[in-house]
């Protein structure tokens, strides 16, 4: 089998499913990231993200998730907002929601995807050849391996970016038995650029290409259980579910590629605040299925809207907010309590 000549077209297969880009490197290409990661959890920086403490042995060294796996298949798949994903922020009764979670749910989409490619791939290299796909789901640390396959670098702000593809993009691989052609790493190109430091709401980078999730609103709405620390609050803004300022600002996305699934195209865009705070469990379930805000669950959710309605300055929010006063769930009732103070005060 001409492996390169395989390797070829797997691109253009790729590409042909939907693919933005491809790169190739071995499942031993990140040798350094088991210690950064090690280091990470031991400063405490993943905050409650206690999976990011197991199976590190798996996470640090993807050889070791599947020995037998020869290349890993690293996939871009873009999913580019049309307009100005900041521009929700200076909506404040409405709530923001990340441009990734807009849509469908992209886990069901790149791994449908994914398995499509797999088994193409499985049809011209042979039965024998075997693979496994992994959309986010699994220990893998997609970045490094990104980075190590020539897909783009981890920026300053830590996600990846690469300089035909932008920051809007996710990442998915196949880990595969075959022996293909490796594509060089790709080195950053940040330059002296801050502009993703210098913009996040809450400091959540302590040095450029670290970030401590104790302070990142990405965290604080998606993984985060209970209370956010008051002090931080405030900063989160309008935003019920993840941040997309350190992406939106990057330069490179004037490199960007335009998303190709309809799937991404947005479904929630921007929801006013008024109508997520009345949402009980079964309507929080049914307005949110399929879509990756679903994972949360109401109470963390309502949460996040009650920090969104004590920031928006709208006085008129005060009788929708006191009704949930006494809610069954702590955080809920403490956001509540929060907010109506913070509103009052105007």
């Amino acid at each position: 089998m001409d492996v390169a000549d395989l390797k070829a077209r797997i691109l253009k297969q790729a590409l042909a499913e939907g693919f933005a880009a491809m790169g190739v490197c071995a499942p031993s290409s990140i040798p350094e990231a088991g210690a950064r990661l090690a280091a990470y959890v031991a400063g405490g920086r993943h905050g409650q993200m206690g999976w990011m403490a197991e199976r590190m042995e798996w996470r640090g060294d993807p050889s070791a998730l599947w020995p037998e796996a020869r290349s890993v298949i690293m996939l871009a798949e873009a999913y580019t907002p049309e307009g100005d994903p900041l521009a929700v922020l200076r909506q404040k009764e409405r709530g923001a929601i990340s441009v990734y979670a807009q849509g469908k749910d992209y886990h069901d989409l790149v791994k449908r995807r994914l398995k499509r490619l797999g088994r193409w791939l499985i049809g011209e290299a042979g039965p024998e050849t075997q693979i496994k796909v992994f959309v986010d789901t699994a220990p893998v640390m997609e970045k490094p391996l990104g980075q190590a396959a020539g897909l783009g670098w981890q920026g300053k702000h830590t996600n990846l970016l690469g300089r035909g593809l932008g920051s809007w993009f996710f990442l998915g691989a196949i880990f595969t038995t075959l022996d293909l052609p490796k594509d060089e790493a790709e080195v950053s190109h940040c330059g002296r650029c801050t502009a993703c430091l210098d913009i996040c709401p809450t400091q959540a980078f302590p040095a450029p290409y670290q970030l401590d999730a104790r302070r990142c609103i990405s965290y604080l709405t998606i993984e985060h259980r209970g209370p956010v620390e008051p002090k931080l609050r405030a900063r989160l803004g309008n935003r019920i579910y993840g941040c997309d300022d350190c992406l939106a600002v990057c330069p490179w996305n004037k490199f960007a590629q335009a998303a190709t699934e309809i799937g991404y195209r947005p479904r929630l865009d921007a929801p006013e605040l008024a109508d997520l705070a009345g949402l009980d469990d079964a309507a929080f379930r049914a307005r949110f299925s399929g879509s990756p805000v679903k994972r949360i669950g109401r109470d963390r959710l309502v949460r996040n809207v009650l920090y969104a309605i004590g920031n928006s300055g709208q006085v008129a929010l005060i009788p929708v907010v006191t009704g949930l006063l006494d809610d069954p769930d702590p955080a809920v009732a403490d956001a509540a309590a929060w907010a109506v103070e913070r509103l009052r005060a105007q």
